[in-house]
């Protein structure tokens, strides 16, 4: 257990960032199995929305650029493959 000042101070903030990161990283999961799952007119749509769920992740630094963009370019390839 911290016994000083500052290293309760950042368990406190730890755990915050930690619940805050998880909501983000399970709302990234959702919209990418959502473009996945999805097929037909609604693909463009899902697959716009999972990108910038995406997008949002890696601005607030929760999940590292390469892995946004490797899933970016495998929801790209889907959508063009589908065409």
């Amino acid at each position: 257990m911290a016994n000083t000042k500052s290293a309760i101070k950042r368990m406190r903030q730890n755990e915050r960032r930690r619940l805050r990161n998880r909501t983000i990283r399970s709302q990234v999961r959702t919209a990418v199995k959502t473009a996945r799952a999805t097929e037909g007119g609604e693909l463009r749509t899902a697959i716009a929305e999972a990108i910038r769920t995406l997008d949002k992740a890696v601005t607030k630094g929760v999940i590292h650029r390469n892995t946004a963009a490797r899933k970016k370019s495998s929801l790209a390839r889907r959508l063009v493959a589908a065409k």
